[in-house]
């Protein structure tokens, strides 16, 4: 029998911590289903004192999921604890996730308190969450640059008050494989009572070594818990990869003599609707979910892998969800058929007008292609999400013109609260003219930092899915658009970014 690895997904909160990454309530509990039937163990769903909607969408997760653990992050204080309490109440299996900084520099410089003050901290917020709970985790924030004698006395004092989990974040991402390894080892030797907790790791990628930092906390350091997210998603670098972490396991199972109980053939899926709902699109060399993890080019890995598989293939394309495009519906197709098929996806709509609404999102999407993939399914539904969440722009009908002997022109009207505005103006390409007629109206003054196109499908039939990402203030948002139209799906995105600029500012913390 294999020991278990225990994964724990940080999508929804790290994740989110990417510039203009942050979720809706709806957005993410479509993920926290897909992470449920991907068999995640624990789905860490957001920061629950950080703002009323990240509350309302823990809770939101936590009254849905009952086959994973539902984490909520805290900070070490108890107004921090009760909201988490309080977000997870229905939690069918739910987790209090604490932390506090631990390294001199973020004690001095961050929290302005004495290593005795840090400490004591660390066992009270422990002590009053432990009356509420029984599943604790515990994060040492910069745990990785922290004094080893200094953190021995916090993690045995919050394994004492009851913690059954303590996870060592690298939190900027400085670990090097061999050296965190034994960081893990010799922690887990010094603290007396480490045998009463499962010891976990968190790591960041800002040398591009989280994954080899976090299995080699697994392999030298004994942890059996691995912090990381979908598609190594969030801020800085990214976090640990749990696509690259699972399959590792897998594959070298070998090496690792471990198991995890994740079903793999939703590791694509889970991948792709990731990137759809927060604009972050997956490069095609990325291990395990690019586009050419398992495309061969060269005429020699091209002959091995047609006469033996596992020539140039280390692992098959099918078992973490690649499958060939399939058209699964047209314009012929009913009602049915379509919500058969959004429930075999696992897509769950909120009522029966949200059903109609995407059944006709559907339709008019049939009459632009004769084939519908899974792919366009997730695609109109998250676009659907989008133009429901905009409350304060909305794109009502546009034009524009192009060509090689004439200047770009875009018109278009859009409603601002409910009232009808009309602007048209010239640009250096028809993306960039309509651009500017939004602006002619938003007024927004905002900085275009990224524009990215992709298709969402292949053939020149395929939607394009826009992602704009805008900032001002010192606030970044993404914004995304489909459209089989792609200057029509750059308008969707860019008005998305500017309700997205209208919603409150998050605070979110960095661990």
């Amino acid at each position: 029998m294999k020991e278990r690895l225990i994964i724990f997904d940080t999508t929804m909160r790290d994740g989110e911590q990417s510039p203009g990454a942050s979720m809706t309530k709806e957005e993410k509990l479509r993920i926290a289903r897909q992470l449920e039937r991907m068999r995640v163990d624990v789905i860490e769903a957001g920061f629950p004192a950080s703002s009323n909607g990240d509350f309302e969408a823990v809770q939101a997760v936590a009254g849905v999921i009952k086959e994973s653990t539902v984490a909520g992050l805290c900070r070490a204080n108890d107004r921090d604890i009760q909201r988490g309490i309080d977000a997870l109440k229905n939690a069918k299996s739910g987790r209090i996730h604490i932390f506090i900084a631990t390294s001199e520099l973020h004690m001095e410089k961050k929290l302005r308190m004495t290593p005795e003050q840090v400490l004591e901290q660390a066992t009270l917020s422990v002590r009053f969450a432990r009356k509420h709970r029984d599943d604790i985790e515990f994060s040492p924030e910069d745990g990785s640059r922290s004094d080893p004698d200094f953190l021995c006395r916090v993690l045995e004092a919050v394994i004492k008050e009851g913690a059954s989990t303590i996870n060592i974040p690298d939190t900027v991402g400085y670990a090097v494989p061999e050296q965190f390894g034994e960081f893990i080892r010799k922690l887990r030797e010094k603290v007396p009572n480490s045998d009463k907790a499962v010891w976990s790791v968190h790591c960041h990628n800002d040398l591009g070594m989280a994954v080899a930092n976090s299995l080699a906390a697994v392999t030298i350091g004994g942890a059996r818990q691995i912090e990381c997210t979908v598609n190594g998603l969030g801020e800085r670098a990214g976090n640990t990869s749990l696509e690259e972490v699972v399959m590792a396991v897998r594959t070298r199972g070998d090496f690792f003599n471990l198991a995890t109980r994740i079903d793999t053939s939703q590791i694509v899926p889970a991948s792709r609707l990731v990137s759809q709902i927060t604009g972050f699109v997956v490069q095609p060399n990325k291990a395990v979910v690019g586009a050419n993890a398992f495309a061969h080019a060269s005429g020699i890995h091209q002959d091995g892998v047609l006469k033996s598989r596992d020539t140039y293939e280390i692992m098959r394309a099918e078992d973490v969800g690649w499958t060939a495009n399939k058209i699964v519906l047209g314009k012929l197709s009913g009602r049915s058929a379509f919500r058969q098929r959004l429930k075999e996806l696992g897509i769950e709509l909120d009522g029966e007008d949200a059903y109609n609404k995407a059944f006709q999102r559907f339709k008019d999407l049939a009459d632009k292609k004769a084939d519908i993939f899974d792919e366009d399914l997730h695609a109109l539904v998250s676009d659907g999400a989008t133009a429901a969440a905009a409350e304060h722009w909305q794109l009502v009908r546009m034009s524009q013109a192009s060509g090689t002997e004439e200047r770009p022109h875009a018109k278009l009207v859009l409603t601002e609260a409910g009232k009808e505005r009309k602007a048209d103006a010239d640009g250096d390409g028809p993306v960039d003219a309509t651009f500017k007629a939004i602006e002619r109206v938003a007024k927004s003054g905002a900085e275009l930092l990224l524009f990215s196109v992709n298709a969402v499908t292949q053939g020149t039939e395929s939607q394009g899915e826009v992602t704009v990402r805008l900032a001002k203030g010192g606030r970044i948002v993404n914004g995304v658009g489909a459209d089989t139209d792609i200057v029509v799906a750059s308008a969707k995105a860019y008005v998305n970014a500017l309700n997205k600029l209208q919603g409150t500012q998050r605070i979110n913390p960095q661990m």
